[in-house]
């Protein structure tokens, strides 16, 4: 047992297997020079549009109206569609459980998170598109949102959709065992409560979609980075209002990324198709960052309250699981897949018989939720391994102890859990020694305890966790009542698709309906096909593109549940050897000798007994193409084998509720030193040992690869990322620079450990690899920081913010006479305060005239289109501001109040665009100088919500101040000279330079 090196140990020459080699990756000649084709590299039709969206800048309103006017009539524009134009074209997407709900791609009627598609224009390039959506004007009636799941649960909490009770979407119970029993027995009750956020995955390349519609046929082709087809491509054909067979899906070869989340996609897939359908022409569209990070889908957040009855030698008797799942605005496809992912094996890697659980699935004013990498697993494990760590606490026990006492017998494989699932195979109490040993914990706790002696914030923390792959179509139908389930029919199983073809010259291509997104298939799958017909990876090419019109696939196809290894490697396995068996009776025809005579090697097919009786892989391979006639009776051609392969194990959930999840179940144990800094409270990840037990290993640099991958993510689940809502549903970490991502900086090299317990039910042993540390590392890190600071409970992301109350206990109040200045929140907005002076070469009076007159105040004002007088104190305005990343065009409405002229005057004013809206109020007062000009003070509060809030505050207060200085600057101009004196000239010109003003 050593640690993983990553290194390449092929040897072309040895004539050992090449499966289990780290030979060179065959993607790489062409990724690393920058070859590549991605979605956006892919040449379009002459005529193809380019789309872009108008995204609603609340979080909960009705739409009142909508104009489209002025967007239809602008430079390049074709087709303009808002809500009801889609509905009329498409229908309803699939909603995940059985209620009278629409869930519509495009907001019809009402918009219910911020970011939600309003409208969508396609225009000859992607800039004319964007200047239209500027000019379609919405009209809102905002309504009170709701963020939290617990209190969307309350009575009085606003309402999403009609068609569900409150905001319940589905509200199942379960027993296993006699939970109820176990706990009247314990010794202890221990529970816990948790709250995981929400976070999602950053591919480097967003979502991106090409549709074309022929209305001859009825159909549409779509291009799209998209990881499926699996079951969406029903949901699309569906929601296009065409059969399956005239929806073409199509994939880009090479792919930037997508850990689940690509999946999201698919709306987007119903908008520009319907949008070409609209146009007549192919439309195209590219994701750009900032509606990634505000609008496309993200992992569940989820409240969970979990309690053990536990002995007082810390065994897990039983487990009560209640579970509030936050799917979002909207429940879609394939969610509550989250939830019920992980049901089959809620007790994690722990032999515990008795388990009652309550699921809900409440809806919020977020965005919908989707596959994000260990989809379901993280939430499920930051409960069960805080409660372990709390066991362990309360009972005064070490935790490694009661991990060990708790894990599954090592002879039980495969063991049935309570509520279904079948473990494969493992031995953990083996794992975790191995762990324990080559990870060297006692060199951590000598660490840890010289670094506590020197008054250090040192702690350790521990997880194990069960990693399921393959899922089971059937666990999603655990969300219906069993008489639900018998209305709709059986839904189970995991079916995988390869095909394996051989041309006339004897080359062979491999074939499979799973998309990339980074983890080398077509190397692992051309060492595991020139294993079975002794060529070398190289003399195997493989196709991973799909595309529907032509490709085999089922339902089950595609790149998710770490399925690709342990199912499609596999059933590509399977493949090569149905034609291999076909060859041998071939070969043993012409060589004269029996089948079980032949072997294959070194590119040659011939006998085991007489090596020099040999005939050439590609002669023979060939036969078929050039001299069918001649093969023996009864052997069929060996042109190509197309395999479907779904493994028994995976039945559709009984009359009790159980359910095999999944396939495969892979072991990790991991175990991790911290240190948190008293100053800065920053916490830095010492040590962090992963012992991983996925079965056959087929490529180990592969395998390391997505074990680092998986952990660098999971670092920023920990310790860096959460998307983060407002009380009004106002998105507040729109940018990179608030969705805080580790760097290589931030992400310490793990020490890789691995062990081997081949799977019984897959064809190559193989179990999934992919997912694991998102699950078991975000907790692993929790559990060593409360050690460290000694802590009963910790929030994700572990931010220094969050770690300085447990640290230092609360921040005390500020002065009564402080308060109102530094509150920088109120219920529904971001609150932005500030103050100034300017000074103008006018006297009071005249500058009273300026502030009335709207051809002044149009001049003057920032970024103003035109000033509409509606009265002698109401003011209409049309302005484009550019703030930081965000650009956009506001309706404005003024009213002043409290006059006295020429003195003072109060302004107040509302401002609503497609990118946010904001309120405010001002109070303006003028004191005549010596010297005949006029001292302008100014004080002002507003709030801002919406998209624009995404651009964090960072941003806001200082272009708050460069707008309102531009005003009055520009006002001093107006009136023959003077100065802003609240701001020095150099500052004043280098936040322009910062917020993208004139320089």
């Amino acid at each position: 047992m050593a640690e993983a090196t990553g290194s390449i140990t092929a040897d072309p020459g040895s004539g050992s297997p090449w499966v289990g080699q780290s030979i060179a990756r065959v993607e790489d000649s062409t990724l690393l020079a920058g070859r590549g084709r991605f979605m956006d590299d892919i040449g379009v039709h002459p005529g193809t549009l380019h789309a872009a969206f108008l995204r609603s800048p609340h979080a909960h309103a009705d739409i009142v109206s909508i104009d489209v006017s002025q967007a239809l009539q602008a430079r390049g524009v074709v087709a303009v569609l808002h809500g009801e134009d889609i509905k009329a074209l498409t229908s309803s997407l699939v909603v995940g459980v059985k209620a009278p709900v629409e869930c519509w791609p495009m907001a019809v009627g009402r918009v219910r998170y911020v970011g939600e598609p309003v409208a969508i224009v396609a225009a000859t390039d992607r800039y004319c598109a964007e200047d239209a959506v500027d000019l379609i004007d919405v009209r809102y009636a905002p309504r009170p949102a709701v963020v939290d799941p617990l209190k969307a649960l309350n009575s009085d909490a606003p309402v999403l959709h009609d068609g569900f009770a409150g905001n319940v979407a589905s509200d199942r119970s379960f027993r296993y065992g006699d939970p109820e029993k176990a706990f009247a027995s314990a010794a202890h009750r221990i529970s816990i409560d948790i709250s995981y956020p929400r976070n999602s995955c950053t591919p480097i390349e967003t979502y991106g979609v090409v549709a074309d519609y022929d209305p001859g046929e009825d159909a549409y082709d779509v291009l799209a980075n998209f990881q499926g087809p699996f079951s969406i491509h029903a949901v699309l054909s569906r929601a296009l209002k065409v059969p399956g067979n005239r929806l073409r899906l199509r994939t880009p070869p090479d792919s930037g990324g997508s850990f689940g989340v690509k999946q999201g996609v698919f709306p987007y897939i119903v908008l520009i198709a319907a949008a070409a359908r609209a146009a007549g022409r192919p439309v195209k569209w590219i994701e750009d960052r900032l509606e990634h990070l505000t609008a496309s889908v993200s992992a569940t957040n989820r409240a969970t309250s979990l309690a053990a009855a536990v002995t007082e030698d810390g065994r897990i008797l039983a487990l009560d699981w209640d579970q509030v799942e936050d799917c979002g605005a909207h429940l879609r496809a394939p969610e509550p897949a989250t939830l019920y992912r992980m049901h089959g094996n809620l007790n994690g890697a722990y032999d515990i018989r008795h388990l009652k659980i309550r699921n809900r699935v409440v809806v919020t004013n977020k965005t919908p939720t989707g596959l994000n990498r260990g989809f379901g697993g993280p939430q499920v494990y930051f409960a069960l391994e805080r409660l372990v760590q709390r066991i362990a606490l309360e009972l005064g026990l070490d935790p490694l102890d009661v991990i060990a006492r708790n894990l599954v017998p090592a002879g039980s494989f495969p063991y049935k859990t309570a509520s279904g699932a079948l473990l494969d195979s493992g031995n953990y109490q083996e794992a975790m020694r191995l762990a324990v040993r080559d990870g060297r914990l006692d060199e951590l706790k000598a660490r840890r305890d010289a670094a506590r002696a020197e008054g250090r914030l040192y702690g350790i923390g521990y997880t194990a966790v069960v990693e399921p792959s393959v899922s089971n179509m059937g666990y999603i139908t655990t969300v219906l009542t069993p008489a639900e389930r018998r209305k709709a029919g059986p839904k189970n199983g995991a079916q995988a698709t390869a095909t394996v073809a051989i041309d006339p010259v004897g080359s062979v291509t491999v074939h499979v309906a799973s998309v990339p997104q980074g983890q080398g298939h077509r190397t692992v799958l051309s060492q595991v096909v020139a294993d079975v017909f002794g060529l070398k990876p190289s003399d195997i090419r493989v196709n991973t593109e799909i595309d529907t019109a032509k490709d085999a696939w089922s339902i089950a196809s595609g790149n998710y549940a770490s399925r690709f290894a342990p199912a499609v490697a596999g059933t590509a396995k399977l493949a090569a050897e149905r034609i291999a068996t076909r060859l041998q009776r071939i070969a043993a025809s012409q060589l004269n000798t029996e089948a079980d005579d032949i072997a294959f090697a070194g590119g040659h097919v011939g006998s085991k007994r007489n090596p020099d009786n040999k005939l050439s892989f590609s002669r023979l391979a060939a036969l078929s193409h050039w001299s069918p006639g001649a093969l023996p009776d009864g052997v069929g051609h060996t042109i190509r084998e197309t395999v479907f392969w779904s493994p028994p194990e995976l039945t559709a959930p009984d009359e009790d509720d159980h359910i095999n999840s999944s396939l495969c179940h892979g072991f990790i144990f991991d175990f991790c030193g911290v240190e948190v800094d008293r100053t800065t409270l920053q916490t830095r990840i010492d040590r962090y040992v992963t012992m991983h037990d996925c079965g056959t290993i087929l490529h180990p640099a592969m395998v390391d690869g997505q074990v680092r991958g998986g952990f660098a993510q999971a670092v920023g689940a920990a310790l860096y990322e959460e998307y983060a809502y407002a009380d009004d549903g106002s998105f507040l970490t729109g940018t990179l620079a608030d969705y805080l991502l580790p760097t290589t900086a931030e992400v310490p090299n793990p020490i890789i450990l691995h062990m081997e317990t081949p799977s019984p039910f897959t064809p190559l042993g193989a179990k999934g690899v992919g997912e694991g540390n998102c699950m078991s590392t975000p907790v692993c890190i929790a559990n060593a920081v409360a050690d460290a600071i000694g802590a009963k409970d910790v929030v994700l992301p572990l931010v220094p913010a969050k770690l300085a109350e447990l640290v230092r206990g609360a921040e005390p109040a500020p002065p009564a006479r402080q308060v109102q200045r530094t509150e920088q929140k109120r219920d529904g907005d971001r609150k932005l305060r500030g103050e100034g002076e300017a000074t103008v070469k006018a006297t009071a009076q005249q500058v009273w005239e300026m502030l009335l007159d709207p051809e002044t105040l149009a001049a003057v004002i920032p970024g103003c289109q035109g000033v509409e007088k509606i009265s002698d104190t109401h003011f209409r305005a049309d302005v484009t501001l550019g703030i930081g990343p965000v650009k956009g065009r506001y309706r404005a409405e003024v009213k002043l109040s409290d006059l006295d002229p020429p003195k003072a005057v109060t302004l107040t004013g509302h401002a609503e665009g497609g990118l946010g809206f904001g309120n405010g109020e001002g109070r303006v007062t003028l004191r005549s100088l010596p010297d005949g000009g006029t001292a302008i003070h100014y004080a002002y509060q507003a709030g801002i919500g919406g998209k624009v809030a995404s651009i964090g505050g960072r941003l806001l207060d200082g272009a708050a101040r460069v707008i309102i200085g531009k005003f009055f600057a520009a006002l001093a101009r107006q009136a023959g000279g003077g100065s802003a004196a609240s701001a020095g000239p150099s500052l004043l010109v280098r936040l322009r330079q910062w917020f993208g003003g004139p320089r």
